[in-house]
């Protein structure tokens, strides 16, 4: 049974940092792209970065440019994102997902239309003004 779990969320104040962590079990994280996604109230999800098998590819969204890490330990099968500068509007609930590795190209279209396969409950991110 495939579990992912996501932690590291909480309240912090704008400009601040946080570090997400997400397991995942029962796949062979190795053989899995990961990415995280987030929602706010009232607004669809979106990506906001992924990261190959190897973590040798990595794409952001504009939004997390420059501002996030996304990372990855296969020893450990976790996945982490590194977020500093934190501003008000990046509150979410953020999911990490796993997908079975595939050509990259097809990776990045799967995470833009969020369509992986094996998600998380979630983690609250709360930045306060």
């Amino acid at each position: 049974q495939v579990q992912v779990v996501e932690s590291g969320g909480g309240l912090v104040q704008a400009g601040g940092s946080l570090r997400l962590s997400c397991t995942a079990s029962g796949l062979p994280f190795d053989a899995y792209s990961m990415a995280w996604f987030r929602q706010a109230p009232g607004k669809e999800r979106e990506g906001v970065s992924v990261i190959s098998w190897s973590g040798s590819n990595t794409y952001y969204a504009d939004s997390a440019k420059g501002r996030f890490t996304i990372s990855r330990d296969n020893a450990k099968s976790t996945l982490y994102l590194q977020m500093n500068g934190l501003k008000p509007e990046d509150t979410a609930m953020y999911y990490c997902a796993a997908e079975q590795t595939r050509p990259w190209t097809a990776i990045t279209k799967m995470w833009a239309s969020g369509t992986f396969t094996y998600w998380g409950q979630g983690t609250q991110v709360t930045v306060s003004s």
